[in-house]
């Protein structure tokens, strides 16, 4: 199998756009974050750096692997915030349950999705 698969593009650019909207709407990011979690801008900033710092590794035959591993575990973390939405209206930002509740089976397909390309 040829390594540069049309979906290991729409991968990359879905984390390198993803973590481009930290930095342009830093807001929509903040009123999702958990409390009890310090310095938030900065981990807005930090997590969409991130993002995108393995969206462009994932492009490298050297660095794929690693970058599936950091995106693994970003995505495993980011669940922290998707059980925090859950836990109170306030929490939810505004939107509906139903739609939280299918952002965490998402969460589990984007995981198996990264998984998937350390086979190759």
């Amino acid at each position: 199998m040829e390594y540069f698969t049309w979906h290991l593009y729409i991968m990359s650019g879905m984390y390198i756009i993803a973590g481009l909207f930290h930095f342009i709407r830093p807001k929509m990011y903040l009123r999702i974050m958990p409390r009890y979690l310090p310095a938030h801008l900065s981990l807005v900033y930090l997590s969409g750096l991130l993002e995108i710092a393995l969206g462009i590794l994932l492009l490298f035959k050297a660095y794929k692997d690693w970058a599936i591993y950091g995106i693994i575990l970003m995505l495993l973390i980011f669940l922290l915030v998707h059980f925090y939405m859950l836990s109170s209206k306030k929490a939810s930002a505004g939107i509906p349950r139903w739609i939280l509740l299918l952002r965490l089976p998402l969460q589990f397909l984007l995981i198996w999705w990264a998984y998937f390309y350390l086979k190759f």
